[in-house]
């Protein structure tokens, strides 16, 4: 380490003397600006030769070993550089020299952070140094960590040490973290390194299940299948199958699906990933996208009938020789087909990660192809429909803090005759005053209730005389056909 220091010191000298070369050379004559600068030059390639002979002299004679773990291996990001940088970050408050303070966003508290670039650790009486550095073949941010240690010690810190550190950074993760929702990025903005694939926010939903409208049993239906589900990643070794799981969310707009995936992270402690299918060119970046997603995450495509053809019309066979096909001219057109969203969720690269769930919404399940909404790929059907009374009474609770109402019985008949979805409930029964008026809002929701039941009677009988209409027409133009 003291002899790198050297190294460094010697070439910030080097650099030194460069400058202030080029700075007065501009006073010499032209043949002596090009003496000198060859003289540079070639002092330069000696330097560099030196130092690599040097380095290779000392690694032979050191008795220290260096291991690099990179930020990023390839294309992926390297999943034990997380678990060391949260480990060494952990050790600034007591091990590092030089720490800084910042103010948290929404926090008062103020939080400690390591600002030196070498952390001393130690591990069953063995010392250790970790050195953060950024990355020599890249120009971008990427870093990567050295850990420094001496050559007796090999088997202890390559084995049970290294073990160590990933372990407890992953319990630190798994202790502190934060719930994130991830939306992909359009690939011509990936870069060389998959980590621009996704982007993220702090997710702070605070949806629970207490708090969604649904069928009390219907609800703990669903717990029960997630409380299973979790904790049983043996049971699905033991049956040979990916430790995966599909939910298909179905029902009109405003009936709380968007709602019910946010329970459902908030109650397993998920991240969410929010997938955007427009904006996937092909199959092939919709698998790069599947496998830079973590275990034990939920991966969302929000009404995917509208997202790509999935309709249980498939295309069949090829066209004529006169008719022409239609080929998208805007090369950013998707062409993620059916066939690459079936391998996506229950082919060779959904087993790349575990725990996961799949989640799909739609308004119109009839629309969609059934070899993708089959049992295997979409394991478990939930309809979210119009509010039922039971229903109502969380939303009375949640809104009003009542339990029970005079009123209660007239809203369970109303709802019995008239389709109205737990969004709309909802507004109605929010409070348009600060001091909450159980009577006033009960009453609003009555009368959009009333309302809401008056429109569908006319829309209905509309219909009817529109029929009605329609099949005198008929009957005239057959008379006029015999005659």
């Amino acid at each position: 380490m003291m002899i790198g220091d050297s190294w460094a010191q010697i070439g910030s000298t080097i650099a030194g003397l460069m400058f202030t070369l080029a700075t007065l050379q501009q006073f010499f004559p032209h043949q002596l600006r090009l003496s000198l600068q060859q003289f540079v030059l070639a002092s330069l390639q000696q330097f560099s030769l030196v130092q690599k002979l040097c380095d290779k002299f000392v690694n032979l004679f050191s008795p220290y070993i260096i291991i690099t773990f990179p930020e990023y291996s390839g294309y992926w990001s390297n999943q034990a550089f997380d678990a060391i940088e949260t480990y060494v970050g952990a050790l600034s408050t007591t091990k590092a020299s030089l720490l800084k303070g910042s103010l948290v966003q929404n926090s008062k508290a103020l939080v400690l952070t390591r600002d030196d670039r070498k952390v001393c650790d130690e591990f069953n009486a063995v010392q250790v140094w970790w050195v953060l550095e950024p990355s020599p073949t890249s120009s971008s941010e990427d870093k990567y960590f050295q850990l420094i240690f001496h050559r007796q010690h090999r088997d202890l810190i390559t084995g049970s040490y290294l073990d160590h550190v990933i372990e407890q950074g992953k319990a630190i993760q798994a202790k502190n973290k934060q719930r994130r929702l991830y939306t992909n990025n359009p690939s011509e903005n990936w870069g060389s390194y998959k980590k621009k694939l996704w982007s993220n926010i702090a997710f702070e939903s605070p949806a629970t299940f207490q708090t969604i409208a649904m069928d009390p049993n219907k609800k703990e239906e669903i717990i029960n299948d997630l409380v299973s589900f979790s904790k049983g990643k043996e049971y699905y070794t033991k049956l040979g199958k990916p430790w995966k799981r599909g939910y298909l969310l179905y029902g009109p707009p405003g009936t709380g699906k968007s709602t019910m995936i946010a329970a459902m992270a908030n109650f397993l402690n998920y991240d969410i990933y929010d997938l955007e299918l427009t904006t996937v060119k092909n199959n092939t970046e919709l698998r790069k996208l599947l496998a830079e997603t973590s275990s034990k995450s939920i991966i969302v495509i929000e009404d995917i009938d509208c997202s790509l053809d999935v309709t249980g019309e498939r295309k069949k066979g090829r066209p004529k020789s006169n008719e022409k096909e239609t080929e998208p001219e805007n090369e950013k057109t998707s062409k993620v087909t059916l066939s690459g969203i079936l391998n996506f969720i229950d082919g060779t690269w959904s087993a790349c990660g575990t725990g996961r769930i799949f989640v799909f919404t739609t308004n119109h399940i009839d629309k969609l192809d059934p070899a993708l909404i089959r049992r295997g790929r979409m394991d478990m059907h939930i309809e979210l429909s119009y509010c039922s009374f039971e229903a109502f009474k969380i939303l009375a609770k949640n809104y009003l803090d009542v339990d029970s109402h005079d009123l209660f019985e007239k809203i369970g008949i109303l709802l019995k005759e008239t389709e109205m979805t737990p969004a709309d409930v909802a507004e109605n029964l929010m409070p348009k005053r600060e001091k909450k008026d159980p009577d006033a809002c009960l009453n609003n929701l009555i009368q959009a209730l009333e309302d809401a039941k008056e429109k569908a009677k006319l829309k209905a009988e509309k219909e009817k005389n529109i029929k009605i209409n329609k099949g005198k027409n008929m009957k005239f133009y057959a008379k006029r056909l015999l005659f």
